[in-house]
């Protein structure tokens, strides 16, 4: 009788198939841990780094390092005050930090953005947020492109991890010199 194979050859393609079910199983956790990650940092939370004068004194210009989270941007429960981030109308590919200052529905005393002239009154679209940065004299926002679109928005930050000195939970409120009038 004659056989097909050695017993040095059997054991090789023994170990070779055990080899390669260890790297297919090794490689479809690999893909599920890459695909939980996913997941969190799109439709949970992620780490996002907020950086220009807009938004002193919340942040600093270098840049601070935020916790960003999307449950409650997905779900439409981002309330007047709260700090978003959100993609710019100006040029898609950039992201923005600014504060909501007005829901759809919302009027919003827009302040003059230079020291001429007064405030004028502008009702949000339906669909749409009214967005600013703090430091009002230092700040591209709705004053200047209109209400965005609720869409665009990425998600809100609530932490502040980064610098260590300064971590702690961001505040939700309404700058003094604007004035707010819910329509609901």
């Amino acid at each position: 009788m004659t056989h097909w194979f050695t017993k040095g050859q059997v054991w090789q393609k023994y170990k070779l198939s055990v080899l390669l079910a260890d790297l297919a199983d090794k490689g479809k956790t690999l893909i599920q841990a890459a695909g939980f990650v996913y997941f969190v940092r799109e439709y949970c939370i992620e780490l996002s780094v907020c950086m220009g004068p807009s938004m002193l004194p919340t942040f600093n210009t270098r840049g601070d390092v935020l916790l960003l989270e999307h449950i409650t941007t997905t779900f439409g429960h981002v309330r007047v005050g709260d700090v978003v981030l959100a993609r710019s109308l100006q040029n898609p590919k950039q992201i923005v930090c600014k504060r909501v200052l007005g829901l759809e529905g919302d009027e919003v005393r827009v302040a003059p953005s230079t020291h001429l002239g007064e405030g004028r009154m502008v009702k949000v679209p339906r669909g749409h947020v009214w967005l600013q940065g703090d430091n009002t004299l230092n700040s591209t926002d709705s004053r200047h492109y209109g209400p965005v679109p609720y869409a665009l928005i990425k998600g809100r930050a609530f932490l502040k991890v980064w610098p260590p000195h300064e971590v702690g939970l961001i505040r939700s409120y309404v700058p003094e010199p604007f004035g707010y009038q819910s329509s609901r």
